[in-house]
């Protein structure tokens, strides 16, 4: 059987899903949403850089959603409208399609952002009779369920730590890396990533699926970061970074535990290699279980011509396609990877 899958957006993490979906042998293409003007109409193959499949995009959600589906890839940015992304994947839900989506962040624990919320999805996938699912790279597997599997070959365990050290200077994406995380700006400007409260929704739900695979509790969440400045200019695609303006950010997302730090999720991410020297080195993650025995972990990544920051860009896009099948066979409901089967790589063999 193949699955009707459409896909919501195709930004960067939307074109690399599209183009999962599209090659996927156990999925069919059924239509495809796009945000700018300039992409309705191209055909879905062209926008991910694909030969033409035949299927034009549109801007017409109405139409869309009508369509019938087994699932919807959404990928949309939650930034541009929290409040309109809830209710869209609401009406998707209620439609009766399932829904995997990278976009909501911290909802990868359904509880994360309160019952209001929670409630709300699942009254919808209630209506519908379908699932969501929100899950990615990070926060995702990861973050989450990468440290939970290995956290079962423990004898005990005393805290768990996962690092993502990233040089983002191939991200061309210069509203996230200017904007959001404040890179080129000055180290006196609080970028919106880190005002108080933005770094547990971006990373607390990875913190507290761990809490709830672990059956322990997390009596608090802190946050903590620093920045470091750039100590000549640096030329990224996505901009200039002029000498003295900040260049690198590391942060922590801590999960306390009988008023320690155990459960960590942390970014260490630059603009330049050489940037922060005494700050964790490496690309990809790395994940620290200190227990016995005490667990060392490099999960290592990178697109077909070397980039790290593209590699996990695809993996955001791939966790939640590849998870289709197993979302569309589950309960309704507003669900977790936790409820999930193993996902694997089938039928997927180059």
């Amino acid at each position: 059987m193949a699955y009707k899958v459409i896909q919501w957006s195709t930004g960067n993490v939307g074109a690399c899903a599209l183009r999962a979906i599209i090659n996927h042998p156990e999925m069919d293409l059924a239509g495809v949403w796009v945000h700018h003007d300039d992409k309705a109409g191209l055909d879905a193959g062209v926008l991910c850089g694909l030969e033409p499949i035949g299927i034009k995009a549109t801007q017409d959600s109405d139409a869309l959603i009508s369509t019938e589906a087994d699932c919807v890839c959404y990928a949309s940015d939650v930034s541009i409208d929290m409040v309109g992304t809830i209710d869209e994947i609401c009406r998707i839900l209620s439609s009766g399609k399932n829904v995997v989506t990278s976009s909501l962040l911290s909802l990868i624990y359904p509880r994360a952002l309160g019952p209001e919320i929670y409630d709300k999805f699942e009254s919808a996938c209630r209506e519908g009779g379908v699932s969501l699912l929100v899950s990615g790279i990070d926060p995702g597997f990861a973050n989450a369920t990468l440290p939970l599997i290995l956290s079962g070959m423990s004898e005990r365990w005393e805290s768990i730590r996962i690092q993502e050290i990233v040089n983002y200077a191939t991200y061309n994406q210069p509203e996230i890396l200017f904007e959001t995380m404040g890179f080129g700006k000055s180290m006196d400007t609080l970028p919106p990533l880190l005002t108080p409260g933005a770094l547990t929704f971006y990373c607390g739900g990875a913190v507290q699926l761990m809490a709830e695979g672990l059956d322990v509790e997390v009596e608090e969440i802190r946050e903590v970061h620093e920045r470091m400045p750039a100590q000549a200019d640096l030329e990224t695609p996505a901009g200039i970074i002029r000498e003295g303006m900040c260049a690198a950010v590391r942060f922590e997302v801590q999960g306390i535990i009988r008023g320690q730090p155990v459960l960590v999720a942390e970014h260490v991410t630059r603009m330049h290699d050489n940037i922060a020297p005494d700050w964790p080195q490496g690309k990809g993650y790395r994940l620290i279980i200190e227990g016995r025995p005490r667990m060392t972990c490099s999960f290592d990544f990178e697109d077909e011509h070397g980039d790290n920051a593209v590699g996990g860009v695809i993996l955001t896009a791939t966790r939640i396609v590849n998870a289709i099948p197993a979302v569309c066979s589950a309960a309704s409901g507003f669900i977790s990877e936790l409820d999930l089967p193993l996902i694997t790589g089938r039928g997927l063999m180059a």
